[in-house]
């Protein structure tokens, strides 16, 4: 029995990465060239998620899967609230609550007078102790943004049930251990690839070495270099 279920989860979630990667190509959001990644990384291909974020029924579709995830069989939630990161999170966050019938919060990049940078809850977002989070998110790189979520929902003493991202564009290498308290959280995506980064640099990026125009997407710039 416990063989067909396990056999019955993996061909549900090899379902849903096709499904994720076909919203994914059908919208243009899978680009080729050469990238500026936010993580200061190079990149010859680029997820632009909000290609998929603009149409509405996509993004249903995709926070559906993690509502149905982290629903009990009596259709309750199995959860208190969502969280995300700005900017695709905020989306994300707000339609899988929708969903599920609850909240949905976001915490906002901030930096410190020392200049280094942290996620906050802001504009009056509070997280009451042992109030269950899911923590959902756009695109993972390297896994920043939602290293940075993991104090903030901790410092209130919120209880981190999960963490989703539609693509994981690392292959799966990424890890999500708490710069606070040291724990480990346990990650899902939607779609999972392998997308190469590299450090900047004619002797480390093989588009750097080619002379490529180096454009800055997204919230890194929109200006080509």
């Amino acid at each position: 029995m416990t063989t067909l279920r396990s056999e019955t989860q993996l061909a549900a979630a090899h379902a849903i990465a096709a499904r994720t990667e076909d919203l994914f190509r059908k919208s243009g959001a899978l680009k080729e060239g050469h990238f500026l990644l936010k993580s200061g990384k190079h990149s010859e291909r680029y997820l632009e998620k909000f290609l998929v974020l603009q149409d509405t029924a996509a993004t249903s579709e995709l926070c559906g899967f993690w509502a149905a995830q982290y629903r009990n069989s009596d259709g309750s939630p199995m959860v208190d609230l969502v969280a995300g990161p700005t900017t695709g999170g905020v989306v994300l966050a707000f339609e899988t609550a929708r969903q599920l019938g609850l909240r949905s919060i976001f915490a906002e990049e901030v930096k410190d007078p020392d200049g280094a940078t942290r996620r906050e809850f802001r504009r009056g977002f509070s997280i009451a102790p042992g109030e269950r989070v899911l923590l959902v998110d756009d695109i993972l790189t390297t896994g920043g943004s939602l290293l940075a979520m993991l104090p903030a929902v901790e410092s209130f003493g919120g209880e981190i049930v999960g963490c989703a991202v539609m693509a994981d564009r690392s292959g799966g290498l990424a890890s999500l251990e708490s710069p606070r308290t040291g724990r480990s959280y346990s990650l899902s995506a939607l779609w999972q690839l392998q997308l190469p980064t590299y450090e900047p640099g004619p002797d480390t990026c093989p588009a750097c070495a080619a002379g490529v125009p180096l454009h800055a997407p997204g919230s890194t710039g929109a200006a080509a270099k």
